[in-house]
């Protein structure tokens, strides 16, 4: 089932969505009509794994492969809304992105065991790890407002197992990769995090990127696709354009 966050007459209401629409409690609001897609979760929280592909760490020069995640957090007002355009920081020379499987948690908890992971989370969605990449240190990079496009909804039931995925920038693709290449599994990931945090319903973890991470330009389209889960969209304006 895909869980979908939607702006209406009535409010901010969330529901099952199909094709477009999106039913809440017996009414249908189709999106681009009566509804506009929100992200679909508003988190205390963003958790982001760093070098979590064995093929992006040797591209970027990064080391020796991990042995244990590596992560960051980026705050609330880094997120940003589906298919709702971004503008290219007027302060950056250059600005990357990165697309990554991202789970939501369900419930309140802390300390889970792998096999207690499943149980904890809403399901998966989609986050583009946007990067102020000529900036000091992850703080100055990736923390910025608009930092974590999320969308376009949370699939419940997602088959991870070898879940291909790619970025595809103005009609080129990226990037190209399946979860089996990930280091740490998602499951793991959460686990070890849940030591040190306690997650509140609504916070993200996302599971890094896979190779080819790149530069964007005011005019490209981003879209992120991950088997399965959607597709997330974004245009990349200039500062100062308008929509």
């Amino acid at each position: 089932m895909k869980l979908a966050r939607i702006a209406t007459s009535k409010g901010i209401l969330t529901g099952e969505y199909d094709d477009g629409d999106v039913t809440v409690e017996g009414d249908t609001y189709t999106v681009g009509d009566d509804a506009q897609l929100m992200a679909p979760c508003d988190p205390d929280a963003i958790f982001c794994t760093g070098r979590n592909f064995g093929a992006k760490i040797e591209q970027m020069g990064e080391g020796d492969l991990p042995d244990r995640p590596d992560w960051f957090i980026k705050p609330p007002h880094a997120l940003h809304p589906p298919e709702e355009p971004i503008e290219y920081p007027d302060w950056v020379s250059s600005f990357t992105y990165a697309g990554e499987l991202a789970a939501v948690i369900g419930e309140r908890c802390h300390d889970l065991s792998v096999d207690e992971v499943d149980d904890a989370l809403r399901g998966y969605t989609i986050l583009n790890d946007l990067d102020a990449y000529d900036q000091d240190r992850r703080t100055a990079r990736k923390t910025f407002d608009c930092a974590a496009p999320l969308g376009p909804w949370i699939e419940t039931d997602p088959d991870l197992d070898g879940m291909a995925m790619e970025t595809v920038i103005s009609g080129e693709q990226r990037q190209s990769a399946t979860t089996d290449e990930m280091i740490f599994s998602p499951e793991e990931i959460v686990a070890f995090l849940s030591e040190r945090y306690t997650f509140r319903p609504g916070d993200v973890i996302s599971f890094g990127s896979p190779a080819n991470p790149g530069l964007l330009e005011p005019g490209d389209t981003i879209e992120i696709t991950y088997e399965g889960v959607g597709t997330l969209r974004n245009d990349i304006v200039a500062a100062g354009d308008e929509p």
